[in-house]
């Protein structure tokens, strides 16, 4: 599987020089967040043919984690409290999309919610031709009125 953003770009975004092991933690994490959005998306995509709003994506959820590894939700030293409003909730502290990203990925590929219709049988029923284009008539000995010209070509 290939990595869609780039440790380069991923440094770019982020306030601070990476050491060696968060190297390793970020690249670990623009894989995770690769294979994430592949599966969110539904397809498999190569590193040219990504779309790039993907490859931001990946890059925003990677900075996210980055910011904030261990998934604290506030901070104190002394008299200074820090607090992190995310909204990650059990997320926090892996790499992930937000509802909002993930509602988006599956979009990109293609797997659009909405109602959809299936046929519905009975278990173990049996189908019978079915007179189409005929109108039923309530009136008792008639025969049913024909809605088309004729049976092959309704129209």
């Amino acid at each position: 599987m290939a990595n869609f953003a780039t440790l380069d770009e991923l440094k770019a975004r982020l306030d601070w020089t990476l050491d060696a092991d968060e190297e390793r933690i970020a690249t670990s994490a623009l894989e995770d967040a690769s294979d994430m959005a592949c599966l969110y998306a539904g397809r498999e995509w190569s590193d040219a043919s990504v779309p790039r709003i993907v490859r931001t994506l990946v890059l925003k959820a990677c900075k996210r984690y980055m910011n904030n590894p261990s998934g604290y939700t506030q901070s104190r030293a002394g008299d200074e409290t820090l607090g992190w409003g995310d909204d990650q909730g059990e997320d926090a502290g892996t790499v992930h999309f937000s509802a909002d990203e993930r509602k988006l990925l599956q979009e990109i590929g293609g797997r659009k919610p909405g109602l959809i219709s299936a046929q519905v049988s009975a278990w173990n029923s049996v189908s019978r031709p079915v007179s189409a284009g005929l109108v039923p008539v309530d009136r008792p000995g008639e025969k049913p009125f024909p809605m088309f010209g004729a049976d092959g070509e309704p129209w």
